[in-house]
């Protein structure tokens, strides 16, 4: 954490000598002469270091203060040197919700913009000192919980509230972030998170915690597939080493016991899954464990990111979560995902290729844009995992899992209903996702208001046909999958923000077909044409 203070730049280090390395696609799609011999490409450091510098002359213009501390959250430091470093940020030691923004710095490291979630002064009026007791915020949002859950017995009810500045919701004000999460009838976890105005007791906004879908190996759903493993002795385990040490162990059926949301007592087990000959038979690990192997190397080979979080440190996966629970979750507490085994009736195991995808970009996204899960930006993070999950599925190439445009085909059961959780080609096909942006789109489950983006996406790689029309009766040629997964990545890292809305990601994606392709090029058009074609314009 650093406040912001006067600051006297250094020199910056000589360009010759250094030969920058181009790294995954953006090196064949910014401009012709990054990675060039002789050119040197700004470190991390020296881009924090440039940004710093940035934001001691420009405090005054983005409304920074000595009252405030910021901190990096991420740094993209692009081919040809451009770089870009986000921020998080707080108010007299309180988080500022909506506080965050991103320096965009040339290659040189001089000031180019910034974008900000939330523009002007993030100090709330009244000051810091609450009228509403944390008590009552507490109660507030236990009730909320209990709202959202009706006709659960709900048990073991904890609850962690804490003061922040809330700017995401309009001028800043002082607010208490209430996390509240109990478990329901079968033992399986619920969560909320409530927003309370910490003057006058209203909400203020809410939204699950859960962030859901809801050798060789014989999978569930992908046919037989490659697996990394480590030889421990006389047996393996299901570890592969090649990808950061990602694992995958039995959760027993059991479920986390945790207290004020993050202080655990207990969690359920993640006992690493052996086997004597490397020829693994263990159904659901083998999927899940698959999944993210497929989900590490399409960013790691397509956009060239090494990991979740970027820093070459595997996750790790636990199976057989609770009671025939219908769910698959990220948790960013313990960086791992985890898998129900589905009740058999509506789902079976939540392990397929595309819900792994799914949820594991939940963390690709908090470790970027951190977009927050309500809303607009709430549907634009699930979007970003329907795409993304879409797209690892895709990548993959496995013949029993082919590529295509629907979510969880593979965990569906008769009693569901219907063939997929969700469909990118035209969202309204599941009853209640969201084909066009309109002035409702805000007031969805996020799970519905995603089916704008998802449209979006799918015009943008495919083109509008007649099982995918527009909004606005356009015709749109598409650009590929892999163009619309750069240009979507880099909008995501670069420019999104915790509130970005529908408005601010066709902002953002037609920045990111600029970097990529140029002002002037059938990609910046075609994005274009994609938002128009779903009533964001």
């Amino acid at each position: 954490m650093s406040r912001i203070r006067p600051y006297v730049r250094g020199s910056r280090l000589a360009t010759a000598g250094v030969a920058a390395t181009a790294a995954g696609l953006l090196a064949a799609t910014l401009t012709p002469s990054a990675g060039a011999a002789g050119a040197h490409r700004p470190t991390r450091a020296e881009a924090i270091e440039n940004a710093a510098g940035a934001l001691a002359d420009r405090a005054a213009e983005l409304d920074l203060t000595s009252a405030q501390e910021t901190k990096v959250r991420d740094v993209i430091v692009d081919a040809d040197g451009t770089q870009h470093v986000r921020y998080d940020r707080t108010y007299r030691q309180l988080p500022v919700l909506g506080g965050d923004f991103v320096v965009h710095l040339a290659k040189d490291g001089t000031y180019r913009s910034a974008t900000r979630a939330a523009g002007g002064s993030v100090a709330p009026a009244g000051g810091i000192t609450p009228a509403l007791p944390a008590a009552r915020a507490t109660d507030l949002a236990l009730n909320a919980l209990r709202a959202a859950n009706l006709g659960e017995a709900l048990r073991q009810l904890t609850a962690k509230t804490r003061l922040v500045v809330d700017a995401l919701h309009g001028g800043p004000r002082l607010a208490w972030r209430t996390e509240a999460v109990a478990r329901d009838g079968r033992g399986n976890p619920v969560g909320r998170t409530v927003l309370t105005d910490a003057r006058t007791g209203a909400q203020i906004d809410a939204w699950d915690t859960l962030e859901t879908v809801g050798g060789d190996g014989k999978s569930l759903y992908s046919g037989t597939v490659p697996l990394n493993t480590t030889k421990s002795g006389s047996v393996y385990e299901l570890k592969d080493p090649a990808r950061g040490g990602t694992y995958t162990g039995d959760a027993a059926h059991r479920t986390d016991l945790c207290l004020l949301v993050t202080i655990c007592i207990t969690r359920a087990p993640a006992t690493v899954f052996t086997d004597a000959d490397n020829h693994w038979d263990a159904g659901a690990a083998v999927d899940a464990q698959y999944g993210t192997d497929m989900t590490w190397d399409y960013f790691k080979e397509v956009h060239g990111r090494t990991g979740i979080a970027g820093d070459g440190k595997g996750s790790f996966n636990r199976v057989h979560y609770g009671t025939r629970y219908n769910n698959a979750f990220w948790d960013d507490s313990c960086f791992c995902m985890t898998y129900g085994d589905g009740d058999g009736t509506t789902f079976g195991p939540l392990v397929s290729l595309d819900v792994a995808g799914h949820e594991m970009t939940h963390g690709v996204t908090s470790k970027t844009a951190a977009l927050t899960y309500s809303g607009e930006s709430g549907g634009l993070n699930e979007a970003t995992s329907d795409i993304f999950g879409t797209l690892v599925e895709f990548h993959a190439g496995n013949p029993s899992d082919p590529g295509d445009y629907m979510i969880g085909e593979k965990i569906v059961r008769d009693a569901f209903g219907r063939d997929a959780l969700r469909y990118l080609d035209k969202p309204s096909k599941d009853g209640s996702s969201a084909d066009c942006w309109t002035s409702r789109t805000a007031s969805l489950d996020v799970h519905y208001s995603s089916g704008v983006g998802n449209h979006f996406a799918y015009l943008l790689a495919e083109g509008s046909d007649p099982n995918s029309p527009t909004c606005d009766g356009s015709s749109v040629t598409g650009i590929g999958r892999t163009k619309l997964g750069a240009i979507w990545y880099r909008a995501l890292t670069v420019y999104m923000t915790s509130s970005t809305n529908y408005a601010g990601a066709r902002t953002a994606t037609l920045n990111a077909a600029k970097d990529l392709y140029g002002a002037g090029s059938p990609e910046y058009a075609a994005v274009g044409a994609a938002w128009g074609a779903v009533n964001v314009g």
